[in-house]
């Protein structure tokens, strides 16, 4: 298994499929492509699925486990993240490589401001987009600049861990769910007593989490986050939707009181046909968005003052980014303009 994995590695595979009555997978350059010709038994993929479970207690009760994340590494080969599932009751497993070297703005082709938002003293700062759009790599640049630009006690709470930091300037303390804590809630309530500066969270599941999170920001703490939303305005949109109706007024405000910024993204196709650019649309906690954010509409009226703030405070639109990308050769017209809210706001001639 592990050399047919490192061969999927070593070909530049970003997924690797293991599935019982099927060969061995890769995606590779976006395709899905056969690596093997022989098919895998359902008690070949338990034995496998069994390996790379880390958790004792949780490799007894394996034939209870019908949906299951870890991360699994092997020196020479690489660190991965790992789905275990059942499908025709037997396992299938679905690993995504992560790479050994942590991401930085620069390699990612992140916007400038983001270091700013990494420096934040507090606040909330969400991560957003559809699965797939990148959001673990942004958040693992984030914490790889406060680490290497500040003295902070970072604490991170992942399900599971991927990217792996080390020590730098700052402390980076990572917890696993599962492994160092039971879950991201419990997590979350006891690294206010580990000294922190800023907490990573994972995702914000449920309305205890949030709460959490927002008792840790009215504490003084930088709580970045990730969460799956088209947008920076349904961010919030989904974020007051957790709680009760009643609720939802007040929730909204001290929401977005608490709102240090939203740097959403999707991934599309390179001009070059090889590999994906990320674009960006970021958010930033200033006056006047707060006060739109306070409106249940503000889906409407929120673009234009992101587009107005890109010069004075580095905000900027999905559509602003995708134009510069076009201008750039780094995607093509016609890719931008299946994306695009507004066609028509891309260069003349896209």
């Amino acid at each position: 298994m592990e050399n047919i994995i490192k061969a999927a590695v070593e070909r530049g595979a970003s997924d690797i499929h293991i599935k019982a009555g099927d060969v061995f997978r890769a995606r590779i350059g976006g395709v899905l492509k056969a690596l093997t010709k022989q098919r895998l038994t359902a008690d070949q993929t338990r034995a496998i699925a069994l390996d790379l479970i880390p958790n004792e207690e949780d490799r007894k009760r394996i034939d209870q486990i019908r949906d299951y994340d870890c991360s699994w590494g092997a020196p020479g080969i690489g660190r991965f993240r790992v789905n275990i599932l059942r499908q025709r009751s037997s396992f299938m497993l679905v690993l995504r490589a992560i790479p050994f070297d942590v991401p930085t703005f620069e390699r990612l082709d992140l916007p400038q401001v983001l270091a700013r938002i990494a420096e934040a003293d507090g606040g909330l700062v969400l991560v957003v987009g559809g699965a797939g759009s990148g959001r673990t790599s942004t958040v693992a640049a984030l914490i790889h600049h406060i680490n290497t630009n500040q003295t902070r006690h970072v604490v991170t709470i992942e399900d599971p861990i991927e990217f792996l930091h080390r020590d730098v300037k700052s402390s980076v303390t990572q917890r696993e769910v599962g492994m160092d804590t039971t879950d991201v809630a419990t997590g979350l309530k006891t690294a206010m007593r580990q000294d922190p500066d800023v907490i990573v969270l994972g995702d914000l599941p449920d309305l205890p989490t949030l709460q959490g999170a927002l008792r840790a920001i009215d504490m003084g703490r930088l709580v970045i986050s990730t969460m799956t939303a088209p947008d920076a305005a349904h961010s919030v949109d989904r974020l007051v939707a957790l709680y009760g109706a009643a609720d939802q007024s007040a929730a909204r405000v001290r929401l977005v009181e608490s709102l240090t910024a939203v740097i959403a993204q999707k991934l599309v196709p390179r001009a070059t046909g090889e590999g994906l650019a990320v674009v960006v649309e970021v958010l930033l906690g200033m006056p006047d968005v707060r006060d739109a954010l306070r409106a249940p509409d503000a889906t409407a009226t929120l673009p234009d003052l992101l587009a107005a703030g890109r010069e004075s405070h580095g905000m900027q639109t999905f559509d602003q980014h995708l134009a510069d990308l076009v201008e750039a050769k780094v995607v093509r017209a016609d890719v931008a303009r299946t994306v695009a809210r507004d066609p028509d706001a891309l260069p003349e001639g896209a």
